[in-house]
């Protein structure tokens, strides 16, 4: 078990070189805008999600209702619920208790680390004890990170671009899904439409094209591979059916 615990730690820990920026900007944030210590600490506590927090401090700040500030978080995590609903056969044979912590602790990160071994076969009984390792490894930075965000944040010099901290936290899970040349190009194309698209003015519409290009380009790259293969030795191909000797 904790030989488990331990690899679901490592497995994260390249991955705190953007968790820890970003729990710092969560801690400094709400300061910031006339909020308390104690709300970073609560929303760090409680919530845990780091691009949901900050929307829901920018609506209390801006003196939005708490209903409207939930909402706006809810809205922003509802890909947990992707998360929760992949995860959710690998871990059915937990009880109940050990299935609603995992829940508190799903992030993106815990999420990527854990699915991946999942679909390389991991035992059942290694499963939740390497997520464990990841959550509470992330949980923990990031609880640390916000204390010194709060206490130090108002400090910290103005041109320090903590805010890249964000995107950078995201593009550390690209690195483990960059194993085939379609994965490559889809974040290649995906990437640069997304930043022209912001470039001429898309706004927000940005994401959606980068998503739908990179998607697009990393399936006709695989078609392309895949015709470029040979096929196995005994096989060959008639129009689109593989045929033996």
């Amino acid at each position: 078990m904790w030989a488990d615990v331990r690899t679901g730690m490592r497995a994260v820990a390249p991955m705190l070189v953007g968790v820890v920026p970003f729990g710092l900007v969560a801690g400094a944030s709400p300061v910031a805008k006339g909020l308390s210590g104690w709300a970073a600490v609560g929303f760090s506590t409680i919530v845990f999600a780091g691009a949901s927090q900050l929307a829901a401090i920018d609506v209390l700040a801006d003196g939005g209702s708490a209903v409207v500030a939930v909402l706006a978080a809810c809205t922003i995590n509802l890909r947990m619920l992707l998360y929760s609903a992949s995860l959710a056969p690998h871990l059915a044979h937990e009880r109940l208790g050990r299935r609603l912590a995992a829940a508190y602790l799903l992030t993106d990160q815990a999420y990527a680390v854990s699915i991946d071994q999942c679909s390389k076969g991991q035992a059942p009984e290694r499963r939740l004890p390497y997520y464990l390792g990841a959550g509470l490894t992330l949980w923990a930075s990031w609880q640390v990170a916000t204390l010194v965000g709060v206490a130090v944040g108002g400090s910290l010099p103005d041109d320090l671009p903590l805010g890249f901290a964000i995107p950078l936290c995201f593009l550390v899970l690209l690195v483990p899904t960059f194993a085939s040349p379609p994965a490559i190009v889809a974040a290649l194309v995906g990437g640069a439409a997304a930043v022209v698209t912001a470039e001429v003015g898309g706004g927000d519409l940005s994401i959606l094209v980068g998503a739908v290009t990179g998607i697009s380009a990393g399936a006709i790259a695989e078609i392309v591979l895949d015709r470029r293969t040979p096929p196995p030795a005994g096989r060959g191909v008639v129009g689109d059916i593989v045929v033996g000797e």
